[in-house]
């Protein structure tokens, strides 16, 4: 059966009693926003159009969307933004029909779940896509529990609202015990077309940047006065910016939490004493968020789905299309912010938890902003102490003038430069001592002078499922060009020709990422989890999306286990667009010979 909520009626009943229907000034804040993002009653937190059963049905259309006073235009699915909440179980089988009403080609990819591979929802990798006026079946079983969602994987249908959330209940009794729970939805809103996003990024690598490094800033003690001046000159002898963190901010970006911006304020509400699951994912399109509920710590309990021993925390760093799972217990009848500040602290989304409807607490401001370091450049093990006198155009036999093959970091010294990696106008750089960054919190998290989450504090719940040691390793290096808004796999951008990464079928092999950029990469496979190696062997947390920190590096352990052609991008959807893309291919399929 499938249970729809249409959100016209839900105001017209909340609204009974209230003189003026026609005023919106009568309604709360989030009842004024949005698509329809959420509805609810006087009285009542807003509540999340659900749908469930064996037979569910999506539409995809063109929708108005108002946030901040403004309507803009969006794509939505079943008229809401983000699209409904899918709440199946464990173990049952589901068809979804989604009918594509859009003048152009559209899809949904069901992010982090286990499906045959022609069910992924992949344009020209996986099937042909949805034609416009034409409806396509999905339908698979579902092989596991915990939080996921879904979204376009069509041109840049995502960033203008093409996503939603699912829950998919256990099958066995949830180790996880919790009296109340909150879905909560992050994303990143805009009124400029994506394609003009894109447009104003090519033609200035640092267009929403309004953070850049100032003499006025560094006079008056801002984040410039950490820096040396040695330092200072090197940064600008290579043409980098220390303060270019995210590509797009909050310049033209809306943070929003369920659909709703920080004036709208969503409420999730809770009684004291309860444990409160809130199941935290990050359907942004450019933004990686910091999230904090000041005055109330949360104890993760699951990553990407999947069940991890608890670890208790102030804050956590969230990359695009993971999720996190955790558990907060409100002890005294008040409210608290939910705060998700963008990593590079220009913006932020924000709601309250509280007892009551109508309930605030205080709204922090922006922390400073973040300034990238040589360990963000790729310098990560090396004596930087030693630096201040180092003649910084010979560095490592580097060039940095910027004129020839690799832009503003140009390698003199070839053997630094693997043979993988294509060399040219999309690289700006190779880390030249990258580490290990799976112990750090996140750019800007370092000092913050409380616990935050780390790769290394995750372990799985249960043993790991494969305990073979991996038969080989295959590098890929994360490269681009920030000034020229080019972005890369191993130097060269995704096209036809490009061959994909081949695996056997149930081959174990370690990957290693090693970004040779000065941006933290959420980086994506599709139709498997992958152990992210820490340091807790036969414990490592299994995700199907891991960020990569700048100038760092990432083993995963993965067992090709699902035949078939699979995605597998930076989830930042403008450097995927741009080239951050490749095919993982695992053969032999079903019926091949062996």
């Amino acid at each position: 059966m499938t249970q729809t909520i249409d959100r016209r009626s839900l105001l017209r009943a909340g609204a009974v009693g209230a003189a003026g229907l026609g005023f919106s000034g009568l309604f709360p804040a989030w009842a004024q926003s949005g698509s329809a993002g959420l509805a609810g009653s006087p009285g009542l937190a807003p509540q999340m159009p659900t749908l469930s059963g064996e037979n569910i049905h999506l539409k995809i259309a063109n929708t108005p969307f108002t946030v901040g006073g403004r309507t803009g235009h969006a794509v939505t699915m079943n008229g809401v933004l983000p699209a409904p909440l899918i709440r199946l179980r464990e173990g049952q089988n589901v068809r979804l029909h989604v009918e594509n009403t859009l003048d152009e080609d559209s899809s949904i990819h069901w992010h982090g779940l286990i499906v045959p591979f022609q069910m992924d929802g992949v344009p020209g990798v996986s099937f042909p896509g949805i034609k416009p006026h034409t409806t396509f079946v999905y339908e698979f079983p579902l092989l596991q529990s915990g939080t996921y969602w879904y979204h376009s994987h069509s041109g840049l249908q995502e960033q203008q609202g093409h996503y939603g959330p699912i829950v998919i209940d256990p099958a066995e009794p949830d180790p996880v015990a919790y009296d109340r729970e909150h879905v909560i939805v992050l994303s990143d809103w805009t009124f400029l077309h994506p394609h003009q996003l894109v447009t104003k990024l090519k033609s200035e690598g640092g267009y929403f940047n309004r953070q850049r490094q100032t003499l006025f800033g560094m006079l008056r003690g801002g984040p410039e006065e950490s820096m040396s001046a040695s330092d200072r000159a090197m940064w600008g002898k290579m043409r980098m910016d220390p303060t270019d963190i995210a590509d797009v901010t909050a310049a033209t970006y809306t943070y929003l939490v369920n659909g709703h911006g920080p004036q709208e304020n969503w409420t999730g509400l809770f009684r004291s004493g309860e444990r409160v699951r809130l199941r935290f994912i990050n359907a942004a399109t450019m933004t990686i968020f910091n999230i904090r509920i000041p005055g109330l710590p949360m104890t993760v309990v699951s990553a990407d789905g999947l069940n991890v021993r608890p670890v208790t925390v102030d804050e956590f760093q969230i990359g695009n299309a993971e999720t996190y799972d955790v558990i907060i217990q409100p002890t005294e009848d008040k409210a608290f912010t939910l705060v998700a500040e963008s990593i590079d602290r220009s913006g932020m989304a924000r709601a309250t938890l509280a007892p009551r409807m109508g309930m605030t607490a205080p709204v922090p401001p922006l922390r400073p902003r973040p300034t990238l370091t040589m360990r963000d450049m790729g310098m990560g093990s090396m004596d930087h102490s030693s630096m201040a006198g180092m003649d910084h155009g010979a560095m490592a036999g580097m060039d940095h003038g910027g004129s020839h093959s690799m832009g503003s970091m140009n390698m003199r010294d070839k053997s630094l430069v693997p043979d993988s990696v294509k060399v040219g106008v999309g690289v700006d750089a190779i880390a030249m001592s990258p580490v290990d960054r799976t112990g750090d919190p996140g750019v800007g998290l370092e000092d913050v002078g409380h616990k935050v989450l780390t790769y290394r504090d995750l372990m799985s719940l249960t043993p790991n499922p494969d305990t073979r040691p991996p038969q080989r390793t295959i590098e890929v290096h994360l490269t681009g060009n920030m000034e020229r808004f080019m972005w890369s796999f191993d130097g060269e951008k995704f096209s036809e020709g490009v061959e994909p990464i081949r695996f056997e079928r149930n081959e174990r092999a370690r990957v290693v990422l090693i970004n040779d950029t000065m941006m933290t990469h959420p980086i994506h496979l599709h139709g498997h989890f992958f152990e992210v190696v820490n340091g807790h062997t036969g414990s490592y947390p299994r995700k199907h999306t891991v960020n990569v920190l700048p100038g760092g590096k990432v083993s995963l352990d993965l067992t090709a286990d699902a035949p078939g052609d699979w995605a597998f991008h930076c989830h930042l959807l403008l450097h995927m667009h741009a080239g951050m893309f490749r095919v993982v291919t695992i053969r032999p399929l079903e019926g091949d010979a062996a």
